[in-house]
């Protein structure tokens, strides 16, 4: 297979089908990336301009990380202008303390197979934003400690902290939601295969 650097390189010399190709790549990523903050339909907007800066700024990634970590990081940023559109004191949305929760209900639902991934969903909500993104972009979609501490601008151990932190706020928030002892400890002792399942799982279908 192509790699992603091989790709942009072609597609930076004015290949258009290999720039196709890098960004059809990385489709269902964003795409998961959106849905599980902001659900469907709202994502479909957010999705386009996320493509739309990487088209334009292909020239500015100096390959310091993965290159899905770069459009990862790219969404990360249309999702925190997006927010601050939607608040009237935008100049005050700080992403590590400031959570998707107070936003409005959980658009997730429909993604949730299972109770217990239904729970997992809420409780990442319910984390600060940027420790949703952080643990979503480690467990979900594979990027490295270092990968996501040169796009925060941390250390990788402060980075790793986070990671920690962000597990520890989930754990305790799914088991604050789970409504039975037993929901409780599939929620909380499977963790990990929830999560699995997320990450593999197969994005909404349209009409």
């Amino acid at each position: 297979m192509t790699s992603d650097e091989e790709l942009l390189t072609a597609w930076r010399a004015g290949d258009r089908a290999a720039g196709d190709s890098l960004l059809a790549r990385h489709f269902d990523a964003v795409c998961r990336f959106f849905y599980y903050k902001v659900g469907e339909e709202a994502a479909a907007d957010l999705i386009q301009q996320t493509f739309l800066a990487m088209c334009e700024g292909k020239e500015r990634f100096r390959g310091e990380s993965a290159f899905r970590t770069y459009v990862l990081g790219t969404a990360r940023l249309v999702l925190l202008a997006h927010l601050r559109r939607k608040r009237r004191d935008a100049d005050h949305l700080d992403p590590i303390e400031h959570s998707l929760a107070g936003f409005g209900p959980s658009p997730t639902s429909a993604l949730a197979h299972r109770r217990e991934e239904a729970i997992l969903l809420q409780a990442l909500r319910e984390l600060p934003i940027d420790l949703q993104i952080a643990f979503e972009l480690y467990h979900l979609e594979g990027a490295t400690a270092g990968e996501l501490a040169r796009m925060y601008g941390l250390s990788e151990p402060g980075m790793y902290g986070r990671l920690r932190k962000a597990r520890l706020l989930v754990v305790a928030a799914c088991e604050r939601l789970a409504e039975t002892p037993a929901l409780r400890a599939s929620t909380v002792d499977r963790l990990d295969d929830w999560v699995r399942e997320l990450s593999a799982r197969g994005l909404p279908k349209r009409d």
